[in-house]
C-alpha cells in the first residue's frame, strides 16, 4: 500500500509539473506574441505620427508646389474595399452555404474544399498576373480600380468561403432538426437558426478579407495601377480609371523613393483605417444578428 501511495503521488507531482510547464509555455507564447504587436504599433506611432498633417491627409501629390499628400490613396483603398466586399462576401456565404447545407455529393465537396484551401495558400503575385491577363486585358477594363478590385474578389473568395462554411459547421444539427420540426422550410431554416449562430464566423471572415485587401499591393500593381487621382465614386467604378491604394503608395514611397518618413506615416494611417473598418464589420455583424434572431 506505501508503494501504491508513493507511486500515485509521483504521478500526480509529475503531472503538476508537467501541467505547470505548459501553462508557462502558453502564459510566454501570450506574452510573446502581444509583446511582438506592441512592439510594431509603437515603432510605427513613434516614426509615422510626426509625419502626418493635415496637409498629408487633405492633398495629393504636387511636385510643382513640393506638396506630398495621400487623399487620393485614401479614397482609392476604401473604393477598393467597398467593391470588393459588395461582391466577394454574399458570393462567398452562398457558396458556403450551398456547401454546408444543400450540396448531396460529399465527394465533390471535398474536392471543392480542397481546391479552396490551395487557392486561400496561391501568393497574391500570381493573382495579379491573372487579374492582367483576364480583367485588364481581356474584358479590356485597362488597368483600373475595378480590375483591381475583380482581382481580389477572386483572391480573397477561397478565405471567406472556407471561413465561413467551418463557422456553419460548428452549428450544432440539434438546432436545424429542431427548426424543422417546427415546421420550418429549408431556408427559412437557415436564414433564423443557422446563420445567425455562424455570425461570429462570417464577421471574421470579412474581416480577415479586409485585412488582405487593405494589405494588398502586389497584386494591384498589376491591376490598379500607380496613379494618384482623386476620383469620385462613379469613376472608381468605371474602366479605365487607375489608381494606387495605399498599401501600393507604402510600397512606391518606402522602395523607389526611399522615404521612409512618409512610408511610416501611411503605415500609421493604413493601422487606423483598418481598425475603423473592422470595428465597423463588428457593429454591424452585431446588429445583423439581432435583425435576423427578432425576424425568426
Amino acid at each position: 500500500m506505501k508503494d501504491l501511495k508513493k507511486s500515485n503521488g509521483s504521478i500526480s507531482t509529475s503531472r503538476k509539473v508537467k501541467t505547470a510547464i505548459l501553462k508557462a509555455l502558453v502564459y510566454l507564447s501570450a506574452v510573446l506574441i502581444i509583446a511582438a504587436v506592441l512592439f510594431v504599433v509603437v515603432v510605427i506611432v513613434i516614426r509615422g505620427l510626426p509625419n502626418i498633417s493635415w496637409e498629408f491627409l487633405s492633398n495629393g501629390v504636387s511636385y510643382l508646389k513640393g506638396i506630398t499628400g495621400i487623399l487620393p490613396n485614401i479614397l482609392n483603398t476604401i473604393y477598393v474595399v467597398i467593391m470588393t466586399l459588395v461582391i466577394v462576401l454574399p458570393v462567398g456565404t452562398g457558396a458556403a452555404i450551398y456547401l454546408n447545407e444543400y450540396a448531396k455529393n460529399k465527394k465533390a465537396v471535398a474536392v471543392i474544399e480542397f481546391a479552396t484551401e490551395t487557392l486561400a495558400g496561391i501568393p497574391s503575385i500570381i493573382y495579379g498576373l491573372v487579374g492582367m491577363l483576364i480583367f485588364v486585358q481581356t474584358f479590356k477594363l485597362k488597368t483600373s480600380l475595378l480590375a483591381g478590385s475583380l482581382t481580389l474578389v477572386i483572391m480573397t473568395l477561397p478565405t471567406i468561403v472556407r471561413t465561413v462554411q467551418e463557422s456553419l459547421k460548428t452549428v450544432p444539427d440539434s438546432y436545424r432538426e429542431g427548426s424543422l420540426a417546427l415546421g420550418s422550410g429549408k431556408w427559412h431554416m437557415v436564414r433564423t437558426v443557422v446563420l445567425p449562430s455562424a455570425i461570429d464566423g462570417i464577421v471574421t471572415g470579412c474581416i480577415l478579407s479586409i485585412g488582405r485587401i487593405v494589405g494588398e499591393s502586389a497584386a494591384l500593381l498589376f491591376t490598379a495601377g500607380m496613379a494618384d487621382v482623386i476620383y469620385t465614386p462613379l469613376e472608381a467604378i468605371t474602366p479605365n480609371h487607375a489608381g494606387s491604394t495605399l498599401a501600393v503608395a507604402l510600397y512606391v514611397y518606402a522602395k523607389e523613393r526611399a522615404d521612409s518618413g512618409t512610408a511610416f506615416a501611411i503605415a500609421f494611417i493604413l493601422l487606423i483605417l483598418t481598425l475603423i473598418i473592422n470595428t465597423a464589420a463588428k457593429i454591424a455583424g452585431k446588429k445583423l444578428k439581432r435583425r435576423t434572431e427578432n425576424e425568426g
